[in-house]
């Protein structure tokens, strides 16, 4: 009895992960996981700036700097992901505001 789910995107379960946003959608159960796979919503860092910076702290590591010298940084800049088919799907009217906050919507 759960409301609503969240769906990493591990490497075990990677494979599967389109056959489980289409039983989150047969079970009326929205989602959160990859858009492009069916899952209603993602929100994350871009991958391209996660790559990015671990390139850059890699790049400095291999240049002799301590891993635990190395400083925290925090994540500035955020992607929405809406797959509005998948919405329409489990009964769900995505608000306007939401729709214009997204940084990709599917539809």
């Amino acid at each position: 009895g759960c409301d609503s789910a969240i769906v990493y995107d591990f490497a075990v379960i990677q494979p599967h992960l389109q056959r489980i946003a289409t039983l989150c959608i047969e079970q009326r159960l929205p989602a959160y996981g990859w858009a492009h796979w069916g899952f209603l919503l993602h929100y994350s860092e871009p991958r391209w700036e996660m790559a990015r910076t671990a390139a850059r702290l890699v790049d400095r590591i291999l240049r002799g700097a301590k891993p635990a010298e190395l400083p925290v940084e925090q994540v500035s800049t955020f992607d929405l992901t809406l797959n509005l088919k998948t919405a329409r799907a489990l009964g769900l009217e995505v608000p306007a505001a939401l729709r214009l906050r997204a940084t990709e919507v599917i539809e």
